[in-house]
């Protein structure tokens, strides 16, 4: 067996623990000859496909490193044109591929299925801090950035004491909450704003007012797909040469605008922004992309293709790669860690 792996889409920590799995499981149980396709999908679709071969003393000692040690890209897309899909097929039949793993988020595993469409085996694993990856309840990557988050949260507020101040922390997320909602909690914020629920300004600045005559500081964490009710999401950039064109950000800052006439106390803005990607997993996200490899690799030898590793209710399984392409989860509104969050005081900018 020749087995191609690549990392897609934004990187993030816990893409080299998949790495290392996927390539000693098929080293040691199927004696499989592993290659590593550097940047991801532009990798394998340049004209001399990027490549590398992965033994077990190359993927030995990586699994506590941050990003991937293959490259990735975020804008390679080899479904764009017929060209770009045929030039793809066509490296894929030179090299010998027997499957390819590809390790990313959604995008990656909408490009996945439409390689797999086309006769390419392919098995994907799920990657993403976002955590919005349709029939996966946890990816890897998301502990670690909520650790990096609720930390911030922590810094923060001393700061907001020291000063008296409104002290707004944005996350990243896309149009999912999870990294919010779950840092938020963990980082003890007074306000938490989600994608999911638009915020009432006037309500959150009511939460402020009350802890101005209370506790003095205020501390909101908000998603960066956040927006106030009747508004618009706040996009930082468009990329054109990009399958996912919006990238969204500065929310924090039009809130700060927002908030600061309603308020007696001055109103800062932190944008974590990539830090939130950075470093090394936590142990949690360690283990959890050991397995996912590990999985990987079982459902390459049991020619299993089309599907992509999930996490459900505690277990290992796998989906179809068709229910998963240009899909993505949302924080449920029933959720129950909405719930808790009201029910111990956190306000979420509801009327």
């Amino acid at each position: 067996m020749r087995i191609g792996v690549l990392t897609g889409g934004g990187d993030c920590p816990g893409l080299n623990a998949v790495i290392r799995a996927v390539t000693k499981s098929l080293l040691r149980q199927a004696g499989a000859q592993v290659l590593g396709i550097e940047d991801g999908f532009a990798g394998l679709m340049a004209p001399s496909p990027r490549v590398r071969e992965l033994h077990w003393d190359a993927v030995s000692g990586i699994l506590m490193q941050g990003g991937t040690i293959l490259g990735t890209s975020n804008k390679a897309n080899p479904l764009a044109t017929p060209e770009a899909t045929a030039q793809t097929l066509a490296n894929a039949q030179r090299l010998g591929l027997d499957a390819l793993v590809v390790i990313g988020g959604d995008g990656s595993m909408a490009i996945a299925h439409g390689l797999s469409r086309h006769g390419l085996p392919i098995v994907g694993v799920p990657k993403t801090i976002d955590n919005d990856i349709v029939g996966c309840e946890r990816s890897f990557g998301f502990d670690t950035a909520v650790a990096t988050v609720t930390e911030a949260l922590e810094r923060i507020q001393t700061t907001g004491q020291s000063h008296s101040r409104v002290m707004i922390v944005e996350t990243m997320g896309r149009y999912a909450g999870w990294i919010a909602l779950e840092a938020g909690i963990a980082g003890a914020a007074d306000v938490i704003l989600l994608p999911e629920i638009d915020y009432d300004i006037e309500a959150v600045a009511r939460v402020c007012r009350e802890r101005e005559r209370r506790e003095r500081y205020t501390v909101i964490c908000v998603g960066e797909g956040a927006k106030p009710i009747g508004g618009a999401l706040t996009v930082e950039r468009r990329l054109a040469d990009s399958p996912d064109p919006i990238r969204l950000g500065g929310v924090a800052h039009a809130l700060r605008e927002q908030l600061q006439p309603l308020l007696h106390s001055e109103v800062r803005a932190t944008v974590l922004g990539h830090v939130q990607r950075g470093g090394s997993p936590t142990p949690f996200d360690r283990v959890l992309a050991t397995q996912f490899g590990n999985q990987a690799a079982q459902l390459v030898m049991a020619g299993r293709h089309d599907r992509m590793v999930t996490l459900q209710q505690g277990q290992l399984g796998c989906i179809a790669l068709a229910d998963v392409a240009h899909q993505h989860r949302s924080v449920p509104l029933d959720h129950p860690l909405l719930q808790t969050a009201r029910q111990i005081g956190v306000a979420l900018g509801e009327p």
